[in-house]
């Protein structure tokens, strides 16, 4: 996942009106955050407001309503939490979930603080969406594992300290009882990163080979051959988090901010567009009803659904739909770097320009839209297999 330059910060998290103002665990917060005016990611960590989701000393265990009066505070006071989204959004809840001790010890502090970036190596040329496809290879020996193969769209590989390794370990029974999950430390000799530049100019993704490179033993995560379960753990989280409210895996613009822009140009938008503006616009409510929905279901103590696959999937569309309505309404400006709708200029108009070439790839990052329509096709709704 790729947070290329000139994009907008994260979405405004959403708020909790029904929670009073002087509410206790609104002063709790607001208290530590007067103690602590510019927090560093590690102060931030030890606090557990980074990810307060996860039991102590990671987090507070907080339910979801404690979460969102955090996310109300933090935002209020214009504080960030660090920026690692590899290793706090999913590294992080899987190794608490099946690391050891040790492991926790090791990695959750660098995860939480933003001290030590991690990236994802799930993908492969011949492994998108169908990961259970892998081939890269971790055989045993002795107190090492070997691994042979490559990874594609390795986001921030080349900075990473870090990496979520799948690699495959037995070849016996169905495809996805044969894969193991690893950290893997991106300084080891025979890693090979190569830099994928993508039609924007950033270089966010990468190829990641493996020549023998030798892994410690102790950088097994759970049991050999049960990766197919973690990273079900961490595809989990990586649905939600690229569902949130911005038109770029919940950064960026929203339909919203285009329709303000569009305002000022309202007699000189051409029917059609006027149309799908609107169509824009209700897609836009739908997917933020649907979060609510979600939310809600949170609050009520509900397991989560399919609605965050759900919800991916029709936003993943929905923000093509908003960057295309962009790029046509600035016209020939659009040609021009640092231009958007309305020909508007600067760090706004880069947003958009920036975004439109951007905006190509959310059908395809994290699950593509096809693959994800099946898989709701055939586990939700029961449908035969295509």
């Amino acid at each position: 996942m790729s947070q290329g330059k000139g994009l907008l910060a994260p979405a405004t998290p959403t708020t909790a009106p029904w929670v009073a103002d002087d509410d206790p665990r609104r002063i709790e917060i607001r208290s530590w955050l007067s103690d602590h005016p510019r927090p560093s990611g590690r102060e931030l960590a030890e606090a557990g407001l980074v990810s307060p989701h996860l039991p102590a000393p990671w987090g507070r265990s907080a339910d979801a309503e404690m979460q969102v009066i955090i996310d109300d505070e933090l935002r209020r006071a214009k504080i960030s939490r660090p920026i690692n989204p590899i290793g706090i959004g999913w590294a992080g809840p899987t190794l608490v979930y099946a690391g050891t001790p040790e492991q926790q010890a090791r990695y959750m502090p660098g995860i939480l603080s933003g001290e030590e970036f991690w990236c994802q190596l799930f993908s492969e040329p011949d492994a998108g969406s169908d990961l259970a496809s892998l081939r890269t290879s971790a055989v045993r020996d002795g107190d090492e594992w070997i691994i042979n193969g490559s990874k594609i769209w390795t986001s921030y590989g080349h900075i990473a300290k870090y990496g979520i390794l799948l690699a495959r370990t037995s070849s016996d029974g169905q495809p996805q009882n044969g894969i193991t999950y690893f950290v893997c430390p991106m300084n080891l000799p025979g890693i090979t990163i190569s830099p994928i530049v993508d039609m924007t100019g950033d270089h966010a993704f990468n190829e990641v080979f493996f020549d023998d490179v030798r892994l410690p033993a102790d950088c097994l995560v759970g049991e050999v051959n049960g990766g197919w379960r973690l990273a079900k753990v961490t595809l989990s989280n990586e649905r939600v988090s690229l569902s949130g409210e911005g038109a770029l895996w919940g950064r960026g613009p929203t339909a919203r901010d285009l329709i303000d822009l569009a305002q000022p140009l309202s007699h000189d938008i051409r029917p059609r567009d006027r149309d799908d503006l609107v169509q824009c616009f209700i897609h836009a409510e739908i997917l933020r009803m649907l979060r609510l929905r979600m939310l809600s279901d949170a609050l009520a103590g509900k397991q989560p659904g399919p609605e965050a696959s759900v919800r991916k999937a029709l936003a993943d569309d929905h923000g093509q739909e908003v960057m295309d309505l962009g790029q046509r309404l600035a016209g020939t400006a659009s040609l021009i770097a640092g231009r958007g709708p309305g020909g508007v200029a600067g760090d706004i108009g880069d947003i958009w320009s920036h975004g439109y070439l951007y905006a190509q790839a959310l059908t395809i990052g994290g699950g593509t839209s096809v693959v994800q329509r099946n898989i709701i096709a055939e586990r939700v709704l029961g449908l035969p297999r295509d």
